[in-house]
């Protein structure tokens, strides 16, 4: 008796990544690639059907729902498929919200076919895959925890990024004004810095923040 294949769902808003995606897995023994989703929102619907034992997750998808909220939203259901995301973005804003939500694996897309292969069926097992460029920054944060800034704080630093005010930034996560302010407050003396644009700069360099 063989087997049952591991059973795939491909979630990216690109056609183009899709179809490598499943060009790749396609070949590979014992996987199958049973559903495609080309939103966050119909990635979460697909996974409810009971036949997906692993999700590639991208995050970013245009419009609407993201990939961290996605992953969220798959995990928190009793017999949920994993997740492993697939994206080109490696910062700790992007890594740490998904790792949170529940994302059994973090891979970048430019990874060789057989590590993508291989990702899928530890993640299938239920064991973690990371990228290498992902793993080095999770243990350096491990290891220096007074420096590394808190998912909060990144959440907040990564919307001043943006431009955003700390009301803005407040009322965009619910927090008071002063909140923020005390948030910003920790990051400059991890950072070493002393403005926002320092703090931005420092946090882009230091891979905490996406280029």
């Amino acid at each position: 008796m063989t087997d049952a294949p591991i059973r795939l769902l491909l979630a990216d808003d690109h056609p183009v990544v899709r179809a490598g995606l499943r060009a790749v897995l396609e070949t590979e023994p014992g996987l199958t690639v049973v559903a495609e989703a080309a939103t966050a929102e119909e990635a979460v619907a697909r996974a409810a059907g009971g036949d997906v034992d692993v999700v590639l997750m991208d995050l970013q998808f245009g419009a609407g729902m993201g990939g961290a909220e996605a992953t969220a939203r798959i995990t928190a259901r009793p017999d949920a498929p994993r997740v492993l995301i697939v994206t080109t973005y490696d910062s700790d804003a992007d890594t740490l919200p998904a790792i949170e939500a529940g994302a059994t694996g973090y891979l970048l897309k430019d990874a060789p076919p057989e590590e993508l292969a291989a990702a899928v069926r530890t993640a299938a097992a239920g064991r973690t895959t990371l990228a290498p460029a992902v793993a080095e920054r999770l243990m350096n944060r491990l290891r220096t925890p007074g420096t590394a800034l808190t998912p909060r704080e990144t959440e907040v630093l990564a919307l001043v990024a943006q431009g955003l005010s700390n009301q803005a930034v407040g009322e965009r996560l619910h927090l008071t004004g002063g909140t923020v302010k005390s948030h910003l407050a920790r990051v400059y003396a991890k950072l070493g810095v002393d403005s926002r644009t320092s703090a931005v700069a420092a946090a882009t360099a230091l891979g905490i923040l996406r280029r």
